[in-house]
């Protein structure tokens, strides 16, 4: 069976310390680094070069409510550059309730036209398939149309990369309903990879996917769910099939969260045949 591309995530420390990292994935593909407003640029930037020496595309984060001001800002992406040969970030919310700094949005950061100033031409931005406890689906649908209506006056390359969820069915009518919305930025939809039930739980509740939990706590009574843990493709498998069935529809890949670490995803991925070793 054909599969769809994926793409996974891993934090920064993982990126500059990991002795699995080197020849785990295939050659170009997309390794996100997290930024949860804790590490430095030299830290970021250090992770994504090495990512980067290992033959990956490194993406990092900003988290755009974590940031501070627009000079450092700015700096962070000449270092990420520079350094590390970036040209793909992915650019979220980053929630708090209060912002650390001058940014209060994704669009904010856009704005500022610093990635455009520097080259990076290839950016992510976030979607919520099932909502999020910070604003409401409406909300949500307009701050699209923004980063839409950004990508098409700009040379940006933009998709939409989404939180991570198991309703299947509900991610492909959300990915389908962004037409009529007038969105039709590529969307790469977020999937847990392998893990146990319970890790699987904390990590929907931080993130405050309900729809999820609710789907998790009923796979927690399945005995052989219990003993073997998650299997991931129950959820990806129809995604795939609608994203292969319909070439020219919205879905164009997976990004994997590694809740039961990136090594057991690379497997995973490598098993069902969606890389090669």
């Amino acid at each position: 069976m054909a599969h769809i591309p994926a793409s996974i995530e891993i934090s920064p420390k993982q990126a500059i310390e990991s002795a699995d990292l080197d020849g785990l994935f295939p050659h170009g593909t997309r390794v996100y680094i997290t930024d949860v407003g804790t590490d430095s640029a030299e830290t970021m930037t250090a992770g994504a070069k090495r990512v980067k020496d290992f033959g990956y595309t490194a993406v990092p984060h900003f988290a755009s409510r974590r940031l501070t001001t627009k000079e450092s800002l700015e700096a962070r992406i000449k270092m990420l550059v520079n350094e590390a040969g970036v040209n793909d970030v992915l650019i979220i919310g980053g929630g708090l309730e209060k912002q650390a700094g001058e940014f209060s949005s994704t669009m904010e950061v856009l704005e500022t036209g610093f990635f455009d100033k520097h080259g990076v031409e290839q950016m992510g931005v976030a979607g919520h398939p099932e909502g999020s406890p910070d604003f409401d689906q409406a909300t949500a649908e307009d701050a699209l149309r923004l980063k839409q209506a950004f990508a098409n006056r700009t040379d940006a390359d933009m998709r939409i990369v989404t939180q991570f969820g198991f309703d299947s069915d509900g991610f492909v009518a959300w990915a389908k309903g962004l037409a009529d919305a007038s969105i039709d930025l590529p969307v790469h939809l977020g999937v847990a990879g392998p893990a146990k039930l319970t890790t699987l739980v904390k990590f929907a509740a931080m993130c405050g996917v309900g729809n999820s939990i609710q789907f998790l706590k009923k796979r927690a009574s399945a005995i052989t769910t219990l003993v073997s843990g998650f299997n991931p493709d129950e959820i990806v498998s129809p995604i795939e099939a609608y994203a292969l069935e319909n070439p020219n529809g919205p879905i164009k890949q997976i990004h994997v969260f590694p809740f039961g670490g990136m090594k057991k995803s690379a497997e995973w991925l490598v098993e069902r045949g969606s890389w090669s070793t």
